[in-house]
């Protein structure tokens, strides 16, 4: 199968990793992400990947609990590198080399994320997983995820997520609800579609880096998007 990209930014979140638990890791999804990253790693795709942390912490809402913003936040991250170690033994097990970069210093838990260490990575063949969102507070993996695509100079951001697209209203509570096989950044701002955060959007738009919002969880749809077959929702 012929892919459509060279090198990807794949945002995966962390409630999809926990699977039909709702909490923690769930190891069956987790190693379905894995095998699913392998096999494009295999057709030459370059793969650079963040991941969420809401499966084991989220720092909104342990501020809606009274912990302060920013120590939350702080915590937020560190559920981040949970998640990022877990994918990344994940990955050695089914012989795809991994390498964990994180925002802020963690030797040896991560090397310290630098933009050209991170593409040496993925030149050499290694999936490179870069943790910690953008090692500050108030900004979401979503916008760590750009952030760290338009760094790594990647072709398109997939975000993969339990839903198959971007529709109208939340499919899963609206069954009036219709997809969009292609949305401009503008448009998703104006309807008020909760894709990703503003800012996240904002630095999409501004590098010109497409997004693909797709169901992750259904194997083999990562091939699928990555051979670029109309699956999911186009943001451009």
């Amino acid at each position: 199968m012929r892919s459509k990209y060279n090198r990807v930014l794949l945002k995966l979140s962390g409630e999809s990793l926990a699977g039909a638990k709702g909490t923690g890791i769930d190891t069956v999804r987790l190693n379905q992400y894995a095998e699913q990253i392998r096999d494009i790693v295999a057709q030459g795709v370059q793969v650079a990947i963040v991941i969420g942390g809401g499966n084991i912490f989220r720092g909104l809402s342990g501020a809606a609990k009274g912990l302060d913003r920013v120590k939350g936040d702080q915590m937020g991250m560190l559920a981040t590198v949970i998640n990022s170690l877990a994918l990344s033994s994940a990955l050695e097990a089914v012989g795809q080399p991994a390498q964990v970069f994180t925002a802020v210093n963690m030797f040896p838990i991560g090397e310290h994320y630098s933009k050209w260490r991170a593409i040496e990575a993925l030149n050499d063949g290694r999936v490179a997983i870069m943790a910690g969102g953008t090692g500050n507070p108030f900004f979401t993996t979503d916008t760590g995820s750009a952030l760290r695509g338009i760094e790594v100079e990647a072709d398109v951001m997939l975000k993969g997520t339990r839903v198959d697209g971007i529709y109208t209203a939340d499919p899963e509570k609206d069954p009036t609800a219709t997809k969009f096989t292609e949305i401009s950044y503008d448009e998703v701002y104006t309807r008020g579609l909760k894709v990703m955060d503003l800012t996240a959007t904002a630095l999409c738009k501004e590098n010109g880096l497409p997004i693909v919002v797709f169901d992750m969880d259904t194997p083999g749809n990562l091939a699928r998007v990555i051979a670029g077959e109309p699956i999911g929702t186009l943001v451009y």
